[in-house]
């Protein structure tokens, strides 16, 4: 199984490896993706009576629970938004407008973007705010997003501002998500990143917020501390996962109290 599946699940435990709960994810949601360029959702006609349950898979205050189903859209695999870019075959440019980038699939592969991918570098790093599939040779193509790094806008040390270099974190917060994805409002994205740095670095008794940067979460997200404390989360359950080729989704609880669920197309092995 590739590591996309497990990553997605590595930040949910980040986000709740602190005892307070800082929490990942978006509103229960289903990530359906179409064949077109698009990538918008597609009726996939599958009733509750299609899915199955396995689990519940506990350490400490988490909880997760997979959901089994079947695969819609046969005989296809996906790359991630991060692998394409550590292959090259992707490229996300900087626009110098805040809410929109361009992408461009340089493969003969489909890429998936998952609406809460953190684009790193450009002239600051931004949230991607929709779910898409992009095409092989797909051209430059128009992509929403939302800075998560407000104040910078020039060349970082060791980055390039016309491009952004990786894709490996995603927005640790449901409210973040939402703001993003549902408010769609540049203001409430600004003021969550702060709660979330602020509470992250409440619970874990250290300041995460980059020196290089104070207001990027995407480097509060690479603090050493940040990345040992969801390590341990990680180890624990990133295994549940070994051997089912039919995992499309996953629910989690923090002590108890359901959070968050989310559902994709297609099983977890192929992306």
């Amino acid at each position: 199984m590739k590591q996309t599946f497990l990553m997605t699940i590595a930040v949910v435990l980040l986000a709740v490896a602190v005892p307070l709960g800082v929490l990942i994810g978006a509103q229960v949601q289903s990530e359906t993706s179409s064949k077109d360029a698009g990538g918008s959702g597609q009726d996939t006609g599958m009733q509750a009576s299609d899915y199955r349950v396995s689990g519940p898979f506990t350490h400490k205050n988490l909880t997760i629970f997979l959901l089994h189903g079947k695969n819609m859209i046969e005989g296809k695999s996906f790359l991630t938004l991060q692998e394409a870019l550590e292959q090259r075959k992707v490229v996300v440019y900087e626009t110098k407008s805040v809410n929109e980038l361009s992408i461009e699939n340089r493969s003969d592969q489909d890429i998936y973007v998952q609406a809460g991918d953190i684009v790193k570098g450009g002239q600051q790093d931004r949230v991607l705010a929709v779910d898409l599939i992009v095409p092989p040779g797909s051209g430059r193509m128009p992509i929403a997003a939302f800075c998560v790094e407000s104040g910078r806008w020039n060349k970082r040390k060791g980055e390039r501002a016309e491009v952004f270099s990786s894709a490996a974190e995603v927005v640790v917060t449901k409210e973040l998500k939402l703001a993003a994805k549902s408010a769609k409002s540049q203001g409430a994205v600004w003021e969550n990143v702060t709660v979330t740095q602020d509470k992250l670095s409440e619970n874990l008794s250290t300041r995460v917020n980059s020196t290089v940067s104070e207001s990027s979460l995407q480097l509060a997200v690479e603090n050493r501390k940040v990345q040992e404390t969801a390590a341990g989360y990680t180890r624990a359950l990133a295994g549940v996962v070994k051997g089912k080729d039919d995992v499309i989704g996953y629910v989690f609880a923090i002590n108890g109290a359901v959070n968050s669920a989310r559902t994709f197309t297609v099983p977890a092995s192929c992306l």
